[in-house]
């Protein structure tokens, strides 16, 4: 959530901030809601103020033996202004909050301009796209030929957009999960947690995925509701919500393994093939909690985290800084990390690394405890996918393929499949 101060002060500059991510920012509805806002607010002080002095004359007449039937009766409409004024008061806020609760966050000055994904911009590649000495083939073909890829029997058990796994595929998914664990927890210092994988709707508004897209989250029948989560970043970062942290605890740093559960509500007849965009998927993610100072370092080092499993899988990739159009909700700036599939020849998102600033933290009220100033203060919040594991499942079978349909190990992943050094039909 943005700043209500900067919006109070600023509206203009604000909408100016946000234009180039194509977000029309009302100024003129935002104003007028404003207004009334701070009409209301003092309609409803004077009327306080009023009824505290009629009170304070009410008392001083009773003490001193009088009547105070008449001022009691000049009074007496006075609880019911307030209440009306209150009432109209509340729904102003509420149409504040609904206008404030939807502005996405204002892209920091380093994100290039555009429109969509093709104005993103590349900042580096590590290794060279894998080039066979036959036609590949893409995952699906490879799986099903594996006999260890299953999307008719996922259909039938469920619907279309899930799949099933087995036998040596399965155990590779597994391997990944422990080996992407080890990397994060053992070399770069995150703290593994478990969490629940339903949320209610407070934890999803603290990250950014209510109100504005409630229509990509599977949701319970229940009273309350519970959301199934669309990634580890919800109940990860709302850990910290509400809370103060003292400073000697920053940078929080957790590593998370969940399900990811997905409506995919936008995105009809688009990657319907295969493992690219299913309703279910699972991630390892990172989320880091850090002071607002710091969180620009944070950014390149989490990336940097992510960056370490390719390099490790020797799975070729580039990066990109995603352009203000691109952008997700509540990111500040975002670097996509996109491995090469050769069945596909073309480099494809495998983890999205965002500082969000102080957005979420604004939302969940999540701060931390200045230690030069004795206040509280906001934090800032980051995450990354490190990695999605069905896409580097997928990105190892398209480019450890043989001629033959087989599909070598990575060597880092061989300890954690018993030593097995391919995955043949």
């Amino acid at each position: 959530m943005l700043d209500p101060q900067l919006l109070r002060n600023d509206p203009e500059g604000v909408a100016n901030s946000l234009a180039p991510r194509g977000y029309a920012l009302d100024v003129q509805k935002f104003a007028e809601l404003e207004n009334r806002r701070k009409s209301l607010q003092t309609r409803q002080q004077e009327f306080q103020a009023e009824r505290n002095r009629s009170a304070k004359e009410v008392g001083q007449v009773k003490a001193s033996g009088g009547d105070a039937a008449e001022l009691i009766a000049q009074t007496a409409g006075l609880g019911e202004a307030i209440a009306k004024v209150e009432s109209s008061l509340e729904e102003v806020r509420r149409s504040l909050n609904h206008i404030v609760g939807e502005i996405p966050n204002i892209p920091h000055r380093s994100v290039p301009a555009g429109d969509s994904e093709a104005d993103n911009i590349e900042q580096r590649r590590w290794g060279t796209p894998t080039a066979l000495a036959f036609e590949p083939l893409d995952h699906v073909s490879l799986g099903t030929g594996l006999g260890m890829m299953d999307f008719e029997s996922a259909t039938r058990l469920t619907g279309s957009r899930f799949v099933v796994l087995t036998n040596s595929i399965a155990r590779m998914h597994r391997a990944l999960i422990q080996f992407m664990f080890d990397v994060h927890t053992l070399e770069h210092g995150y703290e593994e947690t478990y969490v629940p994988y339903l949320v209610n709707a407070e934890s999803l508004f603290g990250t950014g995925q209510l109100p504005k897209f409630a229509d990509d989250q599977f949701k319970t029948t229940g009273d309350p509701p519970y959301y199934l989560i669309p990634t580890a970043e919800v109940p990860v970062t709302n850990l910290f919500a509400g809370g103060i942290l003292n400073a000697e605890e920053l940078p929080v740093k957790r590593v998370c393994h969940t399900p990811c559960f997905r409506r995919e509500a936008g995105s009809y007849g688009k990657d319907t093939r295969g493992m690219i965009r299913q309703h279910q998927f699972e991630k390892v993610e990172l989320v880091q909690v850090v002071e607002p100072d710091k969180s620009w370092d944070a950014l390149e080092e989490l990336t940097g985290h992510a960056e370490v499993i390719l390099q490790k899988l020797e799975l070729p990739y580039r990066v990109v800084t995603l352009c203000s159009g691109d952008l997700g909700f509540s990111a500040a700036k975002t670097y996509d990390l996109e491995v090469w599939l050769p069945g596909q020849q073309c480099y494809r998102e495998i983890s999205s690394c965002s500082n969000f600033e102080a957005f979420q933290a604004r939302r969940m009220q999540a701060r931390w405890r200045n230690a030069a100033t004795g206040k509280p203060e906001l934090v800032h919040t980051l995450n990354g996918s490190a990695l999605a594991v069905g896409r580097t499942l997928v990105a190892i079978i398209e480019n450890y393929q043989n001629e033959s349909g087989a599909v070598r190990i990575p060597s880092v992943l061989r300890p954690y499949m018993g030593g097995i050094e391919s995955i043949t039909p």
